[in-house]
């Protein structure tokens, strides 16, 4: 199954927890909200990214998330779709291609494995579209909103995307039979998500993360600002004005060729210092 199975499903509403009063505390809320809503998650964020890691990865970043937004989600009219909506967005986040990870093996199946190429080679908007329309089951204005696009594109997004896997898989074009297969796709291999107290542990530690490295930051925003403070000028300072041509000053000259008493001034000096100091006197003439 590629969406919750039950009595609830066509109202939407989560179930309460078992042996539990009227009024649930948040993370009793919260366990009930994951445990109804993460194992089919798991399976359609498989489907859209065709990787079991990084569907598991997908859905408890989601799920952290509607932890520290848990007053916004327990207000939501549908908080399963705001779950969703998160496990999607971060599956089919582009920076995932960046990331360096381990080759996963495909499924066992061949039949598996072309459906799941002809997945693939859709573009994520088309693929999404498709999960949710013949994977998931939501009408058509749920899927044009979740995917924040107009009634008409989500239509025409779903019927080329249709129209791809019919023509690789002919055997699919009938919307039942693409239900029935996604659903089998999804199903194949380890589905089991984390321990939902184990996704709350891990927000906790998240948002304590951030909080000390805004408190890091912040520390260092004020002490960059007092040292900015202590060593700004207190005046104004005129700036040097540019240096100016002086005319009028001839140029200087290098020294011409010594004459005959200049040359042997020099000689008799050299000479005189080899010996060691002598006091000059002046000569009469």
């Amino acid at each position: 199954m590629l969406r919750p199975s039950g009595r609830e499903r066509a109202s939407g509403a989560v179930p309460a927890a078992r042996g539990e009063g009227p009024y649930l505390t948040p993370a009793q809320a919260f366990d009930a909200l994951y445990a109804y809503c993460a194992p089919a998650l798991v399976r359609q964020a498989y489907l859209l990214t065709g990787r079991r890691d990084l569907a598991h990865e997908s859905v408890e970043r989601a799920f952290q998330r509607a932890w520290d937004h848990w007053p916004e989600v327990a207000r939501d009219p549908d908080p399963a779709g705001w779950v969703r909506a998160a496990a999607h967005d971060w599956a089919l986040s582009p920076w995932h291609r960046l990331r360096r990870r381990q080759p996963e093996p495909p499924p066992p199946e061949e039949d598996d494995r072309a459906l799941l190429d002809a997945l693939l080679s859709l573009a994520p908007p088309y693929r999404r579209t498709l999960v949710l329309y013949d994977g998931v089951g939501l009408d058509l204005p749920e899927t044009a909103a979740e995917t924040e696009a107009s009634t008409r594109a989500t239509a025409g997004r779903l019927m080329f995307a249709r129209e791809v896997i019919a023509e690789r898989l002919p055997e699919l074009a009938d919307p039942g039979e693409l239900h029935d297969r996604l659903a089998e796709l999804a199903s194949t291999g380890r589905t089991r998500a984390a321990e939902p107290a184990a996704v709350r542990g891990g927000s906790e530690r998240r948002a304590r993360l951030w909080t000390r490295t805004a408190a890091a930051v912040t520390v260092v925003l004020i002490g960059s600002t007092a040292m900015t403070l202590h060593t700004a000028p207190t005046h104004y300072v005129p700036p040097v004005p540019p240096g100016e041509t002086v005319r009028g000053v001839p140029p200087r000259v290098a020294p011409g060729p010594l004459s005959d008493e200049q040359r042997e001034l020099r000689d008799r000096l050299r000479n005189a210092l080899l010996d060691g100091p002598e006091r000059l006197s002046p000569q009469a003439r």
